[in-house]
């Protein structure tokens, strides 16, 4: 997992600043009335963790006060659990500025906490289970918030996957019918992404996995498959490519905490699912001023 090799924050473009700026200009468009009552006198509030967690998003949290002239001391680092009530940051300033950046900063940071906290569970449900090759997110993401989203997936240790439609050609069933076949599809993305550009189908049978990788996809997709129907079609297209054509097996389609294991082989590269991102409870965080 990144983690292992660094800080995920330094992994973010300098534009997330800009999406912090524009979230709190949404929230406060015009005068801050609120803001008006309590004043600029100095302050100290704490961040407190109310529902069990994984702590992730802190590099958004932090710009929000940042942007703010208010500063966060954190007291649980980035991808750790705690259990409730925690007090996982303390943040001083302008209580006019405290009370000015707490929601948007809440809000983001609950949302990317849930994701990385179910990223977490679900990736220990897949290595009990003896998988041990990739376990990724999907592109269902939500527009405008995707960047704390995949954040969040590899804060709890999983892949993002493709971040975005430049990322990755991604041939799906209304590509291929588009295009009129598996091979026309695959020949026209490769011609038009290049050498540096990875193509992945979409495939409904063994059948069409072996269209796709005949044509040359770096990734076929094994999409709503039974369990054993993975396992089967995993090792068979292993097998019947060895030596011939190097690919990678990704299985998708309808996956959760329930039945992951089920699919867990590993002919199977890569297990994909949004039930990591979409849909996933929040970690409950509260902010109270010291008194």
């Amino acid at each position: 997992m990144a983690s292992n090799h660094g800080s995920v924050a330094h992994l973010l473009p300098q534009t997330y600043k800009c999406m912090v700026s524009a979230w709190l200009e949404e929230d406060c468009p015009s005068f801050d009335y609120g803001g008006f009552v309590v004043g600029e006198s100095m302050a100290e509030a704490k961040l407190l963790g109310k529902s069990p967690g994984m702590v992730a998003g802190v590099p958004f949290f932090d710009e929000v006060f940042r942007q703010l002239d208010c500063t966060v001391e954190w007291h649980i680092s980035e991808g750790r659990s705690f259990t409730p009530i925690t007090h996982c940051a303390t943040i001083r300033g302008p209580v006019r500025k405290i009370l000015l950046g707490e929601r948007v900063a809440l809000n983001t940071l609950a949302r990317c906490s849930g994701i990385a906290t179910k990223s977490a569970r679900m990736l220990s449900l897949v290595r009990n289970a003896g998988y041990s090759n990739i376990l990724a997110g999907t592109r269902k993401t939500t527009p405008g918030f995707r960047l704390v989203e995949k954040y969040g997936m590899l804060a709890g240790g999983c892949d993002p996957h493709r971040i975005d439609l430049s990322a990755m050609t991604m041939l799906k069933d209304n590509h291929v019918v588009a295009a009129g076949s598996i091979t026309r599809a695959v020949k026209a993305a490769q011609a038009a992404g290049g050498f540096a550009i990875k193509v992945e189908v979409e495939c409904q049978s063994e059948a069409e996995a072996d269209e796709a990788v005949a044509a040359g996809a770096d990734v076929v997709m094994l999409d709503n498959f039974t369990g054993e129907g993975v396992k089967v079609a995993a090792r068979s297209l292993k097998e019947r490519w060895k030596g011939r054509r190097e690919f990678l097996v990704e299985v998708s389609g309808g996956l959760t905490e329930a039945n992951v294991a089920e699919f867990t082989c590993n002919d199977v590269d890569v297990i994909s699912t949004s039930s990591i991102h979409q849909g996933v409870p929040h970690v409950d965080f509260s902010l109270k001023i010291v008194q």
